[in-house]
């Protein structure tokens, strides 16, 4: 697979990261592949140190799996997986979302997370399917940072990779709808009723656990 060149300051971990990354979310390399390190350099250009701590990265965002005996290989994603993710979204997020509205409305958090909404209304506007998954992540990462707190942070950062293969797998999902109800929690955020904006993120959370599970059905195993 054919990679670009790294942006003109960017690191090569950056850039070796970025690349695996979009490898595994497009299918490039599909769940079980073996990533090794000899293979990657040798594409990339570069030598093995930024390859393997792009892996380790990888690793922690739960998109790479690290094995003493077989190195680094891509998760292998199951339905059981994808509904654990939404019980832990529904734990983690929620919570994040009351603790967002008791936020500064006008502060420099929150004025990150109307950015992040016009990039990902723009991107779902454009129709731009490679786009929108990662939008889509980083406007729910861009609310538990809304939160300020880090602990919190920390707790969602391994499910991030996750959430956005989810997306990207269930792309036939109307982005749309998925849109309008990111704008309906963004907007109850931004209110400051922490009651709604938590009823919101239940309730945006919970109305894409079925259609996720029924379309991951026909390409994912249960366990």
């Amino acid at each position: 697979m054919s990679s670009p060149a790294p942006d003109a300051g960017g690191s090569h971990v950056v850039h070796a990261e970025r690349v695996i990354r979009d490898g595994v979310l497009s299918g490039a390399y599909p769940p079980g592949t073996r990533l090794r390190e000899r293979e990657l350099s040798q594409t990339l250009g570069y030598s093995r140190i930024p390859v393997r701590e792009a892996l380790t990265r990888l690793a922690a965002d739960g998109l790479v799996e690290l094995s003493p005996r077989r190195g680094a290989s891509v998760r292998r994603l199951s339905l059981r997986d994808v509904n654990e993710l939404f019980d832990l979204r529904l734990s983690l997020e929620v919570f994040a979302a009351r603790r967002a509205a008791q936020a500064d409305a006008s502060g420099p958090a929150a004025r990150r997370l109307r950015e992040l909404m016009e990039c990902a209304e723009d991107a779902t506007r454009r129709g731009a399917v490679e786009e929108i998954p990662g939008a889509n992540t980083a406007l729910h990462a861009g609310i538990v940072a809304m939160t300020g707190n880090h602990l919190l942070q920390t707790a969602l950062h391994p499910s991030l990779g996750l959430m956005q293969w989810v997306f990207t797998l269930t792309g036939n999902l109307d982005p749309a709808v998925q849109c309008a109800e990111h704008r309906d929690l963004c907007a109850a955020i931004h209110s400051g009723n922490a009651e709604l904006a938590g009823a919101v993120a239940y309730a945006h959370i919970e109305r894409g656990r079925g259609p996720s599970l029924a379309t991951l059905a026909r390409i994912l195993p249960a366990e």
